[in-house]
């Protein structure tokens, strides 16, 4: 059966392209137009991914996306917005946007993006057998795409919780940005404060302080690696 797409936008114009191009890509796609209304329709019939206005009548996209976020499914979230300022950008990625495009954009990168998070909400590929990865009290499960810490199941959006293996897989290795972009985002191109803001997020539900990080530490001038806790 094939996946379903919420679009929310309330420029018709805009809101016509993307459900035509997401159709033709095999989508099931519902469209709203405003923040209100787009609550209800995943309330009513959750989707498999909301692409989401941040400019919205009655509900902004910001706080719909705060909300979306209160759920136990973790329905990803595209951002659109024709804002430009990158504040808007970090706020929508620290609200747990899964990705973001500023307008205006192609339908066909939309379609790409769109692909690339849906692919990650399946789980592993089928020939990857399911993993448990562990350290100090932290445990990942990858086929039910479970995180715990000391017991304490994690909330963690859909890119999270595959940076956070991603890390785990390649313990010691240094990354940088670019790479982690194209492993875990599945893009050779694009905003690479993207990453930065999902360390700075994953930090915050992995870390002890997240201002002195153990786990996911920062390598000046090169980026990131996830150093195994000694006890």
């Amino acid at each position: 059966m094939a996946q379903r797409v919420l679009v929310v936008d309330d420029d018709r114009t805009v809101s016509d392209v993307v459900c035509r191009y997401l159709e033709h890509a095999g989508y099931r796609v519902a469209h709203v137009g405003d923040g209100a209304a787009a609550l209800a329709a995943v309330a009513a019939d959750p989707p498999h991914l909301v692409v989401l206005d941040l400019m919205l009548p009655v509900v902004d996209g910001l706080e719909v996306c705060r909300r979306l976020r209160t759920r136990p499914d973790g329905v990803p979230v595209i951002m659109l917005t024709a804002r430009g300022d990158e504040a808007d950008r970090i706020l929508g990625l620290q609200l747990g946007a899964d990705d973001y495009l500023g307008k205006p954009f192609s339908p066909r990168e939309l379609v790409l993006r769109v692909r690339s998070v849906l692919r990650r909400t399946g789980g592993e590929p089928v020939d990857a057998p399911p993993e448990v990865l562990v350290d100090d009290g932290l445990e990942v499960e990858t086929g039910p795409r479970v995180a715990r810490l000391h017991g304490r199941e994690l909330v963690l959006t859909l890119r999270e919780f595959d940076l956070l293996v991603h890390l785990m897989r390649h313990p010691a290795r240094a990354f940088r940005r670019a790479e982690l972009l194209e492993r875990v985002w599945g893009w050779n191109f694009g905003d690479q404060s993207t990453v930065t803001v999902h360390v700075r997020r994953l930090r915050e539900k992995v870390e002890a302080d997240p201002a002195q990080p153990r786990r996911i530490v920062t390598v000046w001038g090169v980026g990131y690696r996830y150093e195994p806790v000694r006890a």
